[in-house]
């Protein structure tokens, strides 16, 4: 069975990499027999000049999507999409819009230990945001989820209280920009491959298997 790396940049307060985590879980699921998924969650931020403090999210989104209207009919589609995989977005419940940089360090930490605790953190932090209307920038929000996933709470503290980290999250979000990311999600197989946006689970799932495919066929032309 072939293996394929997959690096989903997103970021945690991005509705539709939340819909493109649970549409790409789909698809892993539908070719599980034939090809072997790694995902590595990769930082990018959609308010970098947010304050830690965070925004007031109606407000910010208004302005964003131009009016009040706009934000509903936005949220109506996301939430019918959400419906279909699973996700109860509950927009109403979030207040703050947060600065993600600290929640990126923790799935950056996350990711030190395994792929399974990041994955888990990123999903923790995506249900804290969209369903239960948690602010993902407070340190309590992620000192919470940290415990809940097996992480130290107390290594975590730490860590946050410090800068560690920092810059790299910061390095890696401009690298992704450089290489021409520019909105998430944004999917890049085997560090060649790109999909951007929240594909539906058979595109994703078609090019999972096509680049199995490739990888086969190039590995019986070197034997």
């Amino acid at each position: 069975m072939e293996r394929i790396t997959i690096d989903v940049v997103s970021d945690v307060v991005c509705p539709w990499c939340y819909l493109g985590k649970a549409r790409l879980e789909l698809a892993i699921a539908e070719v599980q027999d034939e090809v072997g998924v790694d995902i590595n969650w990769r930082p990018y931020r959609l308010n970098p000049d947010y304050p830690p403090e965070g925004v007031d999210q109606k407000e910010a989104l208004e302005q964003k999507l131009g009016g009040a209207e706009r934000v509903a009919q936005a949220h109506k589609m996301l939430t019918d999409f959400g419906r279909e995989v699973g996700i109860n977005f509950d927009f109403e419940a979030i207040k703050i819009g947060p600065n993600t940089l600290d929640a990126h360090r923790l799935i950056h930490w996350a990711m030190v230990e395994d792929r399974e605790k990041q994955d888990r953190v990123v999903n923790a932090l995506f249900k804290a945001n969209f369903e239960e209307g948690s602010n993902v920038g407070d340190h309590a929000v992620l000192l919470d989820i940290a415990e809940q996933v097996g992480l130290d709470r107390a290594v975590i503290a730490s860590l946050l209280a410090s800068d560690a980290d920092r810059d790299l999250v910061i390095a890696e979000i401009e690298a992704a920009q450089k290489m021409g990311v520019n909105g998430v999600p944004f999917f890049i197989f085997d560090q060649q491959y790109a999909v951007s946006g929240a594909q539906m689970p058979d595109v994703l799932a078609g090019a999972l298997r096509d680049i199995a495919k490739a990888k086969a066929e190039a590995r019986a032309g070197l034997n």
